[in-house]
C-alpha cells in the first residue's frame, strides 16, 4: 500500500481564480467545509471548526508551509483526526501540497498528502483510506466552487 496520496483534477478558470479559492481562508472554508477563524499566513497555524454535517465537533487545526503565489500552496495537518476521545496534538502530521497549472482556458489541480507512513501503526490505513476518497470529493468541491 502506498502511503502518498495524489489526485488531479481540471477547472475551468484561470489560475489566479483558483488560487484564490484555495488561498483564501473564507474560500477555502466554503468549499472545503470550514468555518476558519483568520487569514491563512505561512508559518502560523490556521484553527476553525469543521461544518461538514456528522463531523461538526471536530476542530480544524494546519500549520500553512508555502503560499507561492500563484503556483504552490502546502500545509500540515493532522489526518482524519475526527475522534473527539482522542488527542491528536502528539502524533506527526501529514503535509497537503497543492500544484496549479495553467492551460487552454483551464487550470490543472494537483494534490499530494505524504507522511501517512509516520502516524502510528494502527491510524494508517484508516486515514490513508478516509483521506483517499476525501481528496476526490474535496477536488470537485473547488470545481464546483470556481466554475459556478
Amino acid at each position: 500500500m502506498s502511503n502518498t496520496i495524489e489526485k488531479s483534477i481540471e477547472i475551468n478558470a484561470s489560475r489566479a481564480r483558483v488560487w484564490r479559492a484555495l488561498t483564501s481562508h473564507t474560500e477555502f472554508g466554503t468549499w472545503f467545509g470550514l468555518a476558519i477563524d483568520a487569514p491563512f499566513e505561512v508559518g502560523k497555524v490556521s484553527t476553525g471548526k469543521i461544518t461538514i454535517e456528522g463531523f461538526t465537533h471536530v476542530p480544524w487545526h494546519s500549520t500553512i508551509k508555502a503560499m507561492e503565489e500563484p503556483a504552490y500552496f502546502a500545509y500540515t495537518w493532522h489526518p482524519y483526526a475526527v475522534d473527539p476521545d482522542v488527542d491528536y496534538s502528539g502524533e506527526p502530521e501529514t503535509l497537503v501540497e497543492f500544484w496549479l497549472e495553467e492551460g487552454d482556458g483551464q487550470t490543472s489541480v494537483r494534490v499530494r498528502e505524504t507522511g501517512f507512513d509516520n502516524l502510528p501503526a494502527h491510524r494508517v490505513a484508516e486515514a490513508l483510506r478516509a483521506n483517499t476518497n476525501g481528496w476526490g470529493f474535496q477536488l470537485e468541491n473547488i470545481k464546483k466552487h470556481v466554475e459556478n
